[in-house]
């Protein structure tokens, strides 16, 4: 398990199957899932959180899906 500081109130925790967990602040809003693309929950936050959530979209270079922020808590363990 890797923890990495991307920006501003943004980590993101990479699994070694190559999952990683965006976390917002303290709270996690999205997931990258090898194979499956980026999870983005559908919660909203702030506008900050937002961005947050676009800008791993793009890092990540994945195709975006909702889904609920119980699916991201999963995720998040």
């Amino acid at each position: 398990m890797k923890l990495n500081p991307v920006g501003s109130n943004q980590t993101e925790i990479e699994r070694a199957d190559g999952t990683t967990v965006l976390y917002s602040y303290k709270t996690p809003v999205a997931v990258f899932v090898p194979g499956r693309g980026a999870l983005c929950t559908m919660q909203k936050y702030s506008k900050t959180t937002s961005s947050h959530i676009s800008k791993a979209v793009k890092r990540w270079d994945a195709t975006r899906h909702h889904v609920t922020q119980e699916t991201i808590n999963e995720y998040a363990g």
